[in-house]
């Protein structure tokens, strides 16, 4: 009598971000962006905490497009409890960033303006960044 083959099933679970991005890898909105060179978890913290970096020295002019989300739950069990029992509850949320992804894009300030906001936010984000700016633009408007 033959056997059901037995199915191993395969857990994953953090999952090592591979690759580039494709999609989100060019400028769709504003005329400067801020593009990612490697790969990381990007918390809602940090998003947030650069968001308003860069808001604060465009001193509100202009306007800026986020264009990741944290849609990734991280769970955590608490401190000094013992393995078992269950997931742990939900911690934070995370945007899975691969490098070539654009952060955060900028429109209606100057180009020396956006390059210093843009430094600014990128030194609140765990990964290593670029100033881009899109291929048609034109510097005398």
């Amino acid at each position: 009598m033959l056997q059901p083959k037995r199915v191993k099933f395969r857990r994953v679970h953090k999952m090592k971000s591979k690759g580039v991005a494709h999609r989100g890898s060019q400028l769709s909105f504003g005329s400067f962006g801020l593009k990612s060179l490697d790969e990381a978890w990007v918390t809602d913290r940090q998003i947030e905490a650069a968001r308003i970096a860069l808001t604060r020295h465009m001193k509100r002019e202009g306007k800026v497009w986020i264009n990741i989300f944290p849609d990734k739950p991280i769970t955590k069990k608490p401190a000094e409890v013992r393995m078992g029992k269950g997931k742990g509850a939900l911690d934070h949320w995370v945007a899975v960033v691969k490098p070539g992804r654009i952060l955060f894009e900028v429109e209606g300030v100057s180009k020396q303006i956006a390059e210093e906001s843009l430094k600014l936010a990128a030194q609140k984000l765990p990964v290593l960044t670029k100033f881009i700016i899109r291929r048609d633009y034109d510097a005398t408007i």
